[in-house]
């Protein structure tokens, strides 16, 4: 043997570890084998969440949707004003009065109104809806009547029972009754190939959401004929006295004929009753509920239950691995 040539050491004296990380990964035989041991954990919570859900969807009372579908009507851009705007918009600006943006313009703007608070604070008010907007609960089918919730009014006292919060006390504010009737009651949606506008509303009985669309299409037309007339009169009260102080015959001649369509005008405004939109479907008492979705809530509920469970039973397996090692 070369005392040169020093025999060969192992430098690996030791056999090959795993890895720490290998310690932490999960396997997947062993993941099955324990979701099937705790297979009535997970039974048993999918089960208490399905009769969960069916007992909390057939709490849920029916909604009904009653819509009315509508179209521009022809005179809410002013009649013929809204010919000459293109002539005499210089000239009418000039003088102070308003020809009109068109008929879109126009019922785009009584699509807003409908939504506003003003409006929507006035026909609660002027059709007496406070009680049936925020103290209804249900619908009795076979009298055809409103079931009332008695904790928040007495139907016989005709007392608000409600503890008050803040700045709103027991009887509801309207600013509270606003945001329940444009959230969850009234809806407007326009279809933007035809034209067409559809209002829809949501509500415990079918008679009383047809009842509310009709008086709705009626009240918005009614508001936004009687803002023409005020508008137009005034216009016209203006181009009068702007015609008597001047002696230029041209003016003279582009007074007239301002005062002649304004006239046109007012003369359709007080005329049509759907000033705004008419009506092409009206409003009928659905028949068949839109609400709630009771099938959809029992479905997601059994399936969160199931989930639950599997994921108790993973957690549950986790923490003992832990432990042993």
């Amino acid at each position: 043997m070369d005392p040169q040539k020093e025999p060969q050491q192992n430098y690996l004296p030791y056999p090959p570890q795993p890895t720490a990380i290998a310690d932490d990964e999960i396997d997947l035989r062993e993941l099955f084998a324990a979701i099937w041991k705790g297979k009535w954990i997970i039974i048993a919570t999918t089960f208490v969440f399905a009769v969960g859900s069916v007992l909390y969807a057939l709490s849920l009372p029916n909604i009904y949707k009653a819509d009315a579908l509508l179209a521009p009507a022809e005179s809410s851009g002013g009649g013929g004003l809204s010919k000459m705007a293109g002539q005499l918009g210089g000239l009418a600006a000039l003088a102070g009065v308003n020809l009109g943006g068109g008929e879109s313009s126009q019922t785009d703007l009584a699509v807003q109104v409908m939504k506003s608070r003003q409006f929507v604070d006035a026909f609660i008010k002027k059709h007496d809806l406070l009680v049936p907007l925020m103290a209804a609960k249900d619908w009795d089918l076979a009298n055809n009547q409103l079931v009332l919730d008695e904790e928040i009014y007495d139907q016989n006292s005709g007392e608000w029972l409600r503890e008050p919060k803040g700045l709103r006390g027991a009887t509801p504010t309207s600013q509270e009754a606003f945001e329940v009737f444009s959230k969850e009651i009234l809806n407007v949606n326009q279809d933007k190939d035809s034209g067409l506008y559809t209002v829809s509303v949501k509500h415990f009985s079918p008679y009383v959401a047809q009842q509310w669309v009709n008086w709705l299409i009626e009240d918005i037309n009614k508001v936004m004929r009687e803002r023409t007339i005020a508008e137009t009169s005034q216009n016209l009260d203006y181009l009068n006295t702007q015609l008597q102080k001047t002696a230029v015959a041209d003016m003279q001649s582009t007074f007239y004929k301002l005062i002649e369509e304004q006239t046109k005008s007012l003369m359709l405004a007080e005329v049509q009753e759907e000033f705004v939109f008419k009506v092409v479907d009206p409003a009928v008492v659905p028949e068949i509920k839109d609400g709630p979705k009771r099938a959809l809530i029992c479905v997601l509920g059994t399936l969160l239950g199931g989930m639950l469970g599997v994921a108790l039973v993973i957690v549950y397996f986790m923490s003992k691995k832990n432990n042993v090692i």
